[in-house]
């Protein structure tokens, strides 16, 4: 990775999907991650809306968004919709993006959240933030080895 300074403060972690959108919260002072909430929306604008409330609400230093591709790391059509969203919220809020390999962040939300006592469809409301939590923890934990890239 070329020497790129790293956001520090308050992080927003995404797990972009078409229907559900799962937002993390997190701090490179403490270096742990939270799940925040799931946003749904029947439009780009109502989910866009929501995220703008949480960025005045948390005042990020940055935003990090799961880039999902195959195991093998090859893109497909999700990774494209991915970057456009991470691309969109540059474009709106001005904040620096991150981009953040995901290629296992909902299987390991799904064990968390299996370990927890939450299964079948119980998981379903909590799933996309857990996710957003297992991908921002993983940019804060090791950003150098988490598969990321500056937008």
């Amino acid at each position: 990775m070329p020497d790129v300074a790293l956001p520090q403060g308050a992080l927003l972690g995404f797990d972009f999907g078409q229907a559900r959108i799962g937002v993390a919260l997190g701090n490179t002072e403490v270096a742990i991650a939270h799940p925040l909430e799931t946003i749904t929306g029947d439009s780009n604008d109502q989910r866009f809306a929501r995220i703008g409330v949480l960025i005045q609400e948390w005042s990020p230093a940055a935003l990090v968004v799961g880039l999902p591709t195959h195991a093998d790391g090859t893109p497909h059509e999700m990774t494209r919709l991915a970057r456009k969203f991470a691309q969109r919220l540059h474009g709106r809020f001005g904040l620096p993006v991150w981009l953040v390999d995901e290629r296992h962040s909902s299987q390991v939300a799904e064990v968390q959240l299996n370990d927890a006592g939450l299964r079948g469809r119980r998981q379903k409301p909590a799933l996309d933030q857990v996710a957003a939590q297992v991908i921002l923890q993983s940019f804060l934990d090791m950003p150098q080895a988490a598969g990321i890239e500056p937008l």
